[in-house]
């Protein structure tokens, strides 16, 4: 008899002892999902504490239905996810369909227009929706399939909930967390994925995310990106969050080539307690920064 392959795979769970199944009206839920993982957060938003995460790899989906049919399956098997109780929920989308613009220029008519000049829209399988980053000045303009936007509207439906891009969220963070003195290359090593940002004054100068194929690609990407910044691998300051590890053979062979690292702190906008101390600071980035997000 052949056993069913789970298509989906806790990977870290943290739970506060504060956590209340009770309080779900003060909670607010972050959930983000990609094409090959799905986080979940819940923040209480009295002390904007972080009360519960959850990492999940999806590494047998193998398409956009596969991974419908997989979150379907965690929702349902899931003590809180489809609960109806929250105080907002945060949906979280991670994908290559967006583009960014200032928002002095945009204009909501305009918005498919403006994410066609960069990506290929299907719009009778996708929805486009646009959020603000309020720090930036910026406008995100992405898209989201229809079944997986219209399944997560019905879960939600009499819950007050909102769809964001994760590069909103990391420009959200990052401007957050810069220094206005200093000029770094913000980086987050994501699955398969690299994000490379740059501020100066508190304003966004570049945002980019790049395909990961093989290790080589972070370095090439991010030397590129430093040369058109007329950065100095050497002497220029690099931020760094994301899925390494400190000690990993990956972050070494990284240092070689970009001698001033450092590993980003956690978001200082929420509070954690020594039961997180198990997550490595510089994790989850993106999914923290969420919470920063309004309509």
């Amino acid at each position: 008899m052949q056993t069913a392959t789970v298509p989906y795979k806790l990977i870290k769970k943290v739970k506060d002892d504060r956590f209340d199944e009770e309080l779900l009206h003060q909670y607010d839920l972050l959930i983000q999902t990609g094409t090959k993982d799905f986080q979940i957060a819940v923040i209480d938003s009295k002390d904007n504490r972080i009360l519960f995460l959850e990492d999940y790899a999806m590494s047998n989906v193998q398409s956009h239905t596969e991974l419908l049919l997989a979150l379907k399956d965690l929702f349902e098997a899931h003590a809180l996810l489809k609960a109806g109780f929250w105080k907002g929920v945060k949906i979280g989308i991670k994908n290559n369909k967006f583009c960014q613009i200032p928002e002095s220029l945009f204009v909501e008519s305009s918005a498919i227009n403006y994410l066609k000049l960069n990506v290929t829209v299907d719009e009778s399988k996708e929805k486009i929706i646009f959020c603000k980053n309020f720090t930036g000045n910026t406008v995100t303009v992405f898209a989201v399939q229809d079944d997986l936007y219209s399944w997560l509207s019905s879960v939600y439906q009499n819950t007050s909930h909102l769809f964001f891009h994760q590069s909103a969220a990391l420009i959200e963070g990052v401007l957050r967390q810069s220094n206005r003195n200093e000029n770094p290359l913000y980086i987050y090593v994501d699955r398969f994925k690299l994000h490379v940002l740059s501020a100066e004054n508190g304003k966004l100068i570049y945002y980019n995310q790049f395909t990961i194929k093989q290790f080589p690609d972070y370095v090439k990407y991010i030397m590129l990106v430093m040369n058109g910044l007329n950065m100095d691998q050497h002497n220029s300051k690099i931020i760094l969050w994301g899925y390494i590890g400190k000690n990993s053979p990956h972050y070494r062979e990284f240092a070689k080539y970009i001698r001033n690292v450092t590993f980003g702190e956690r978001s200082n906008h929420l509070k954690f307690s020594y039961l997180f101390d198990e997550v490595q600071e510089h994790h989850f980035f993106d999914l923290y920064s969420l919470h920063l997000l309004k309509a």
